[in-house]
């Protein structure tokens, strides 16, 4: 994971999300609609955000840092706040994170994942060896535990994100791709490339 800079409340907001939102929540309370089935009947209407979430946060996951495609992949909107737990917060844009719909699964409701919104630079790194997400260098106990917990806890190591990086970093030194493109699909290894000095392939003659 790399820091997402919270990007401005989009215009229109609040008329389609977040008023219509605020209108079903006291319907339903006034309704006595008990705690735990309210998030259950509430609209999605966070829904209609994910044209402007996909705008602002330039298709990228929050989570996986690739590029969510409008053909192979599904955008959602992933509550930092889970909705079970702090219902207030449903219809804010502020609560409101870019992620492809398997990474908005895996989060669910847990509360041991990162904000991508509160990361500082070199929390996360990519051992380029393998493509394995890592914690960063010199970290405190705590932070590395909370960085520990959020790749388990989203799987970021699994085989298809693995393979997916050194896949996109390989386009990269042959030549396939160039690094803006690499930038747009897949910015974590492009900023660990960059980092780690490995903008040229490694494997290839001279290196």
């Amino acid at each position: 994971m790399i820091p997402v800079t919270p990007a401005p409340e989009p215009p229109g907001f609040d008329t389609k999300v977040r008023k219509p939102g605020k209108r079903a929540i006291e319907r339903l309370k006034a309704e006595a609609t008990p705690p735990d089935e309210l998030v259950d009947r509430l609209p999605s209407l966070w829904r209609k955000a994910i044209p402007d979430l996909m705008k602002a946060y330039n298709e990228i996951c929050a989570y996986s840092c690739f590029r969510i495609h409008a053909v192979t992949g599904a955008a959602s909107v992933d509550h930092m706040a889970p909705k079970s737990r702090e219902w207030h917060l449903i219809y804010e844009w502020s609560n409101f994170r870019l992620a492809s719909s398997r990474m908005n699964s895996r989060k669910n409701n847990w509360l041991d994942v990162l904000d991508p919104f509160e990361l500082e630079d070199g929390w996360f790194r990519i051992e380029l060896s393998g493509f394995q997400v890592c914690p960063g260098r010199r970290l405190s106990a705590e932070i590395r535990a909370q960085v520990e917990a959020t790749i388990c806890r989203l799987k970021l190591n699994d085989y298809a994100f693995r393979t997916t990086r050194e896949s996109h970093a390989a386009d990269f030194w042959t030549g396939r791709i160039c690094f803006d493109v690499l930038v747009r699909e897949s910015p974590f290894v492009a900023m660990e490339l960059r980092r780690q000095n490995r903008l040229t392939d490694p494997g290839a003659p001279g290196n």
